[in-house]
């Protein structure tokens, strides 16, 4: 009996809340529900960078477990490793360079644990990167010396942009 009677005020105390809800839509001014309506729209619309629909980029791993990566960046080719240990895009200072990159010895501000020990490295954004169709835009990135970095990293900066999964040594990146 007791649950009984508190279904019945749990659906009261739901109903009232909803009403409330329904009401403050209902009674809003003709121009809210146009405002509301172009929100809920735009919430709907498919990422930036996406040409309308879901795209998808399978990578195979290298027979290492490594995901090698041609990925365009500021409409330049540059060869990455894909991390998803790395905090970051990493680019080596020789490829920063081919971006136009040039970080003075001032701007090498940051410091992180590689595993050859303690580097520094200087934060840069990048306005685009594009993998096989799929960009994401104004990631943040670091610049590091070619003698502290072997291969440039796809890190999270990139990846937190994109959904991936990680299956039977396979890498399916999808936006």
């Amino acid at each position: 009996m007791r649950a009984l009677i508190f279904f019945v005020v749990f659906i009261a105390v739901v109903g009232v809340g909803l009403s409330r809800e329904i009401n403050k839509v209902l009674n809003r001014p003709a121009g809210e529900h146009a405002t509301a309506l172009t929100a809920a729209a735009r919430d709907m619309e498919p990422p930036s960078g996406s040409s309308g629909g879901s795209r998808t980029v399978t990578l195979n791993n290298d027979g290492r477990g490594h995901f090698q990566v041609d990925a365009r960046v500021d409409g330049r080719h540059i060869d990455f490793l894909v991390d998803t240990g790395a905090s970051m895009v990493v680019l080596r200072e020789s490829d920063a360079a081919r971006l136009s990159i040039f970080p003075r010895a001032s701007e090498y501000t940051g410091r992180v644990q590689t595993a050859n020990g303690v580097a520094k490295y200087a934060p840069v954004r990048l306005n685009r990167i594009e993998v096989d169709g799929i960009t994401v835009r104004d990631v943040a990135a670091a610049v590091m010396p070619d003698d502290a970095l072997k291969v440039n990293l796809l890190g999270m900066t990139f990846l937190s942009g994109v959904k991936w999964t990680h299956e039977r040594g396979r890498l399916v990146l999808e936006q």
